[in-house]
């Protein structure tokens, strides 16, 4: 990829229908985007679809016709294009089958994830989002809302989205006459989400049609207002999409306000957090003293350090319990304090 000169398009779509033999599409599919020279990441299940790509420029337009030509459910699927695109999305082709395209937790056999709450545009999720009653509920992860979220937004305070299913009923329980607006990244967290909390008695749900993607784009092709705040996360090498100029969150280190998610460098933690450039300079881009040290030490004492850890202790650890995430309120404290004696003074 690096070596290429053809601009690049990323590109995300999904969509709730019933495939047959999973592994038999999955196949199918792959030798044709493999021919086009697509990367991205792809999950297929028996529930559908759900894939994120990088595809050659040319290649568009070829690649759109055979995921339309799949399966007739697939014909004129909506494709999210992103925002904020460099091209260097992905760097290889992964098309997995798994037992569900979003992992949810639900096993009751009568709820449908085909009965949804109703779409929203961009200009008509402006118009019921200003009203005072309308509820705004985020259905990513807490790392996703941290950097970039809608305007009045909640966070359902979770570390899964199997967990936060549950806990946005309960959250909203006295609220199901309410409009209640969900929205995810791409569409298909919310678009089951909604179905769930129509399944559980709620009345007026809604959802962004194409989540925070489809909605950036619109928004500004539209010249509407733009409701979102801060960076939209990206789950590929970009890690986030520029959608405002605002810095809404904080450099889990120092505290400097920073939006920039990375991985800790160190091979027995790659902690994903949020890092300044400062910080990055001092610590190499480890998340702490400690990864910094271990980072330089021999192969094999890396290898010893890490024996029996079942790849570290924190590798991918994305929690928000996570000890590094947890040391924020020690310098928000700090900030604070400074704060009120500054005003003091």
């Amino acid at each position: 990829m690096l070596q290429e000169t053809e601009r690049r398009i990323t590109v995300s779509f999904y969509k709730y229908f019933h495939i047959t033999d999973p592994q038999v599409f999955r196949d199918e599919l792959y030798k044709q985007f493999y021919e086009l020279k697509v990367f991205g990441r792809i999950y297929v299940a028996h529930e559908g679809i759900n894939g994120q790509a990088s595809v050659p420029e040319s290649n568009y337009q070829a690649f759109r016709d055979a995921l339309y030509a799949a399966d007739p459910a697939l014909n004129g699927i909506r494709m999210n294009i992103a925002v904020d695109d460099d091209g260097k999305s992905f760097w290889v082709l992964r098309l997995k089958v798994r037992p569900k395209i979003v992992a949810d937790g639900i096993d009751d056999p009568n709820f449908d994830p085909g009965k949804t709450g109703v779409y929203l545009k961009a200009k008509e999720y402006n118009e019921l989002a200003a009203a005072p009653d309308t509820i705004i509920v985020d259905m990513r992860n807490h790392y996703e809302y941290e950097v970039g979220h809608f305007e009045k937004a909640i966070e359902v305070p979770s570390d899964t989205f199997r967990d936060q299913l549950p806990m946005a009923v309960d959250m909203l329980k006295d609220k199901k006459d309410r409009n209640i607006i969900m929205y995810c990244t791409g569409g298909i967290r919310c678009e089951k989400a909604s179905a769930y909390m129509l399944h559980n008695g709620f009345k007026n749900v809604f959802h962004i049609e194409g989540g925070i993607i489809e909605y950036a784009r619109k928004a500004k092709e539209e010249n509407l207002p733009i409701k979102f705040i801060g960076k939209n996360f990206v789950f590929d090498e970009r890690l986030g999409e520029r959608i405002t100029e605002d810095v809404i969150a904080q450099c889990h280190i120092c505290g400097k306000p920073c939006d920039t998610h990375t991985n800790c460098k160190n091979d027995g933690c790659h902690l994903l957090f949020i890092q300044c450039e400062d910080c990055a300079a001092t610590y190499e881009g480890c998340c702490s003293k400690e990864c910094q040290e271990e980072m330089h030490l021999p192969i094999d004492e890396q290898r010893a350090h890490r024996a029996g850890l079942e790849n570290g202790p924190k590798i991918f650890n994305k929690s928000k319990d996570h000890p590094l995430r947890k040391h924020r309120d020690e310098w928000k404290a700090d900030r604070n304090s400074e704060q009120r004696t500054v005003n003091r003074e």
